[in-house]
C-alpha cells in the first residue's frame, strides 16, 4: 500500500472468519417467504456462529438492522437475541439500503466508545409478501392511506414524486451513459458471480440453512441464490428499456435473507478469529446526498468525499465492491472516479445475487473482506446507494 490512513475506530476489530450469510433467494421463490424473518435471522445467526465455532456467550451486545416491518418488530433486538440464545441488550436500526453498512459502523462505534467488547451485527429482510400499512391521514382527501411497504416505496419517493428506477434513468442521461456499455457491464457482473460460485468462494461466505414450520416439519433448505441464471449480452440487448439504459436485466431483484458479523476489541478478535494473525479495522466512512432523483450518482460522491478525508486514492484500494441495484451505478462510478468497472465486484454483487435491502451491504462487506484476505491484505472500499438519493462509503483495512 502506497499510502496509509489512521483509523477513526482504532480499538475496534472484525474477527476474521466469524461472519456468515444465508443465500439470498429471489422474492417468492423459497420457503423464506413463509417465515418470521426476525426469528429466522436470530436462529440462523446462532447456527452460523456454531459452524464458525464461536460461542454465543462471548457476545455482550446486539445490533440488528432491517427495513421491512415484521411480526413483533416492536421488540426488536431483544426478541431476536432470544432466538439467538442469549438475553442480550441491543437495538434495531435502519437506513434503507445502507442499513447493512451503517450497522457495521455503529457496532465499531459501540466498541470504540468502550460500551461493549463483542457486538453482534445481524441484518435481515423479507421482501416477499411485505405487509400493507393503513395510515390515518387527516390532511389527505381520502383520510386514509394504504401502502404496500416494498412495492410502493420502490415506486414513489415522497420528496421527489419519482421512482428509484426513474432516478437511474435520470443519471444515465445526465452522464451520457450508453446502453451498450450497460449491457456489457451487466453480462460481466454475471460472469464474475458464476466464477465466484464455481471456485467455491461463495461457500466461504454463505451457509446453507434449513427451515422448519411451526410444527417443526421441514419447509426446505436455503442453499443457493435462487433465481440467478446465466445471461449474456445478446439477451440483455434484446430487452425493452423501462427507462434510459434500464431494463429488467440490468437492475437487481428483490430477495430475502440475513447476514451477520462480529465487531470486537482487538483482544477479543484474536481470541475468536479463525486466523488471529489477521487484523481487520474500519478506517472511516462518509455519506452524501445527491440532487433530487439522482440516487445512482450518490455513491461515487461519497467515495470522493471519503478519499479526500482519508488521503487515500483509488490506486490504494486492493478490493472495491459496491451495492449496485442498477448497472448504471457502476457505469457512473467508473466514469466519475476514472476507475475501470472490470476491476471491481469480483465473485459477485447485488446486481446479480439480489437485494433483500437490510443485509445487502453486510454481505458485500464480508465478501470484500474475504477477497482481501485472499490477496494478502490491503484497503477495502465498500459503498452503495440508499433511498432518498443517499450515498454511503466505508474503507476497511485488512492486515
Amino acid at each position: 500500500m502506497a499510502t496509509t490512513a489512521a483509523s477513526a475506530f482504532p480499538d475496534a476489530r472484525i474477527p476474521y472468519g466469524t461472519w456468515g450469510s444465508s443465500y439470498f433467494p429471489a422474492w417468492q421463490s423459497s420457503p423464506l417467504a413463509e417465515v418470521n424473518i426476525g426469528q429466522f435471522a436470530g436462529e440462523s445467526m446462532a447456527r452460523i456462529m456454531s459452524v464458525r465455532k464461536v460461542p454465543v456467550q462471548h457476545l455482550d451486545y446486539l445490533i440488528i438492522g432491517s427495513t421491512v416491518p415484521w411480526h413483533w418488530k416492536f421488540w426488536n433486538a431483544t426478541l431476536v437475541a432470544g432466538c439467538l440464545g442469549k438475553r442480550l441488550p441491543g437495538f434495531h436500526m435502519e437506513q434503507a439500503c445502507a442499513t447493512g453498512l451503517q450497522a457495521v459502523v455503529l457496532a465499531a462505534a459501540q466498541v470504540q466508545g468502550g460500551s461493549s467488547d463483542a457486538v453482534g451485527v445481524l441484518t435481515f429482510d423479507r421482501t416477499s409478501d411485505s405487509p400493507v400499512g393503513v395510515f390515518p391521514e387527516r390532511r389527505a382527501y381520502r383520510r386514509t392511506e394504504v401502502i404496500s411497504d416494498v412495492w410502493d416505496n420502490f415506486g414513489f419517493d415522497p420528496s421527489t414524486g419519482g421512482s428509484m428506477l426513474a432516478s437511474a434513468g435520470n443519471v444515465a442521461r445526465k452522464h451520457r451513459i450508453e446502453r451498450r456499455e450497460i449491457d456489457e457491464l451487466t453480462a460481466y457482473r454475471y460472469e464474475q458471480y458464476f466464477k465466484g460460485k464455481e471456485s467455491g468462494f461463495l461457500e466461504r461466505v454463505a451457509v446453507p440453512l434449513d427451515l422448519l414450520n411451526v410444527q417443526g416439519k421441514p419447509l426446505g433448505t436455503i442453499g443457493e441464490d435462487t433465481g440467478v441464471k446465466r445471461i449474456h449480452a445478446g439477451a440483455l440487448r434484446a430487452m425493452r428499456e423501462l427507462d434510459s439504459c434500464v431494463t429488467s436485466g440490468t437492475q437487481t431483484h428483490a430477495a430475502d435473507g440475513m447476514t451477520t458479523l462480529l465487531v470486537t476489541t482487538a483482544g477479543k478478535a484474536k481470541e475468536l478469529s479463525r486466523r488471529p494473525e489477521i487484523a481487520i479495522t474500519l478506517i472511516a466512512k462518509a455519506e452524501v446526498r445527491a440532487d433530487a432523483s439522482c440516487m445512482p450518482e450518490a455513491p461515487g460522491m461519497a467515495v470522493q468525499k471519503l478519499l479526500a478525508r482519508t488521503g487515500l486514492s483509488m490506486a490504494d484500494m486492493a478490493v472495491v465492491k459496491d451495492h449496485n441495484p442498477f448497472a448504471v451505478n457502476d457505469a457512473v462510478f467508473s466514469k466519475t472516479l476514472g476507475y475501470d468497472w472490470r476491476k471491481m465486484n469480483n465473485n459477485g454483487s447485488p446486481l446479480v445475487w439480489g437485494h433483500p435491502q437490510g443485509p445487502t451491504l453486510t454481505r458485500v462487506v464480508i465478501e470484500a473482506l474475504e477477497e482481501a484476505v485472499d490477496l494478502g491484505g490491503g484497503y477495502v472500499l465498500v459503498f452503495g446507494c440508499a433511498a432518498g438519493d443517499v450515498g454511503m462509503a466505508a474503507i476497511f483495512k485488512v492486515q
